[in-house]
């Protein structure tokens, strides 16, 4: 099993499981959907689960998770799984989108013109 998929998926996972067990207010009940509150589960994704910048050259919220690499389709996958516990079971989540960094610690195979 790859190390990637076993951190953005089993380790998600885990961790949503974890939250949604400490943050619920009603205990073991697995359909509460009271939790908390101030608590939030934020997953940081980045920009290669959106695929290619196509004609706009931006991304948005409602953009189609189209990933073009394995590790990319994983971390969409982890994304998905987040978004689906938010909806099964009401556990406050954001999704945050990074991209590289741009300036004197960026990476030598990111290259901007």
């Amino acid at each position: 099993i790859p190390h990637f998929l076993i951190r953005n998926i089993i380790g998600t996972q885990t961790l949503l499981d974890a939250a949604k067990r400490h943050w619920n207010l009603e205990g073991d009940n697995k359909y509460s959907r009271k939790y908390r509150s101030g608590v939030r589960f934020i997953q940081i994704s980045m920009d290669e689960v959106y695929g290619a910048l196509g004609k706009t050259r931006m991304f948005t919220e409602t953009t189609p998770l189209t990933p073009n690499s394995p590790y990319s389709a994983f971390k969409a996958s982890a994304d998905l799984l987040v978004r689906a516990y938010y909806q099964t079971y009401g556990i406050p989540v954001n999704i945050t989108c990074c991209s590289n960094n741009y300036g004197p610690y960026q990476l030598g195979v990111r290259t901007f013109s």
